[in-house]
């Protein structure tokens, strides 16, 4: 068995608690709602939480899918909770968030894969807080674009879909979801006029020549922001970290992603899909002006 690759210092995490971050668990748990920051083990938590920020998980915390990378449970989910739209738009208004982040497990049991629930949360979210910009993490809802058209009417200001990795590892790591797939909703999102983001983890054996493939598949696909962070191994029975990617190669990438036509890229060993959404958001359109 190979040996494990000891995790470096600048991978050190302070999870420090505060005020802010005691009230924002508050309301995540009398709502009872699921966040990815809790479900994925997000390194960030407690820095986002500090900040009264969460990334709200929709659909349950029980996914249909098995990725060899993510820490949300496996298995037979129940029924959705219709009041679960009204709950997180209370959230977000009690957290007073101006930018709110929504995901979702992925829900192959339902007929339409979860997208009306996905477009009700968004308008419920919208209705009672008008002022706040709303980003969606979407699944690729097996490609079917008149399942990712219902999300695009409900009217997100910025949406998103991952990639997660590069074309060679994504059979390796994806258990449903497949690279051209993700590029096709991409597109769709992007020709709809919706601000365009996706997400990728290095660290899973990848060549920087690879990462730059990627970039270029994005940017045909219409996307404008990017996201790249250290793939962390949640358990032992999850794909192995083939490497630890300096900072130095995070800012190199960064660098190559604007230098080739993104408008905003975020990289770094702790950086997620949701990391700092709101400044990239407000970044964006300040570029876009």
């Amino acid at each position: 068995m190979a040996e494990r690759i000891r995790k470096p210092e600048w991978l050190k995490i302070n999870i420090g608690a505060n005020e802010r971050y005691t009230e924002t668990k508050r309301i995540v748990e009398s709502h009872c709602l699921h966040t990815i920051c809790s479900s994925g083990r997000c390194p960030n938590m407690g820095e986002c939480w500090g900040r009264g920020t969460a990334t709200f998980m929709i659909g349950g915390g029980i996914c249909t899918r098995s990725c060899k990378f993510c820490n949300t449970p496996t298995g037979r989910p129940l029924p959705l909770d219709p009041k679960e739209p009204l709950h997180v738009a209370e959230s977000v208004r009690l957290m007073k968030l101006s930018h709110a982040v929504i995901t979702s497990v992925d829900r192959d049991d339902l007929p339409d894969l979860g997208a009306a629930h996905w477009a009700c949360t968004i308008r419920e979210v919208r209705r009672i807080n008008p002022n706040t910009t709303i980003e969606v993490l979407v699944p690729d809802f097996l490609g079917r674009a008149e399942l990712v058209a219902q999300v695009i009417e409900a009217g997100p200001d910025i949406m998103a879909h991952n990639m997660e990795t590069v074309r060679r590892i994504s059979p390796l790591v994806r258990s449903a979801a497949r690279y051209e797939t993700s590029l096709k909703v991409l597109r769709q999102i992007a020709e709809s006029g919706i601000k365009t983001k996706s997400g990728i983890m290095v660290g899973l054996g990848e060549t920087s020549t690879e990462v730059e493939e990627l970039m270029d598949d994005l940017l045909q696909a219409g996307c404008q922001i990017m996201t790249i962070g250290q793939y962390l191994q949640p358990s032992h029975r999850h794909y192995p970290v083939a490497e630890y990617v300096t900072p130095e190669q995070f800012r190199q990438y960064k660098e190559t992603g604007l230098r080739k036509g993104f408008g905003q890229v975020e990289s770094g060993p702790l950086v997620r899909s949701s990391y700092h959404a709101e400044q990239s958001f407000q970044q964006l359109s300040g570029n876009n002006h």
